[in-house]
């Protein structure tokens, strides 16, 4: 049993260290705030000037395509790295299954491009 708390032992300290060391943060960010900031530092700031319009406004469409889109080829980033590092490792099966994915994304970007969901009017 002692074996086992001492291998537990520096993983108690870590987090000891972590929660004090969050503490004095804490404590010192309140101690030494600054509380009675001026009406420029507490105003809404959106891009540079005074907010125009209702917040409730309904977005164009486009921005929603655009951030899926920013999504689906930042999944495939996060797809490619893994397969990449352990390329040597996959086979055939593993480069052709990824040569597959990369086919249908292709297919997908210009399905996309053809009907202009990249052009921003």
């Amino acid at each position: 049993m002692e074996d086992l708390l001492r291998e537990y032992l520096p993983i108690v300290i870590f987090l000891a260290v972590a929660i004090a060391l969050g503490a004095v943060f804490l404590i010192a960010a309140a101690l030494i705030a600054v509380r009675n900031p001026d009406p420029e530092k507490v105003s809404a700031y959106e891009c540079g000037f005074n907010a125009f319009d209702d917040a409730r406004m309904k977005f164009d469409v486009r921005f929603y395509l655009v951030s899926i889109l920013f999504i689906i080829f930042d999944l495939e980033i996060a797809f490619l790295f893994p397969w990449a590092v352990a390329f040597k490792d996959v086979g055939l099966v593993g480069f052709w299954s990824m040569m597959v994915f990369l086919v249908v994304l292709t297919i997908g970007f210009a399905y996309e491009w053809k009907k202009g969901a990249l052009e921003w009017e």
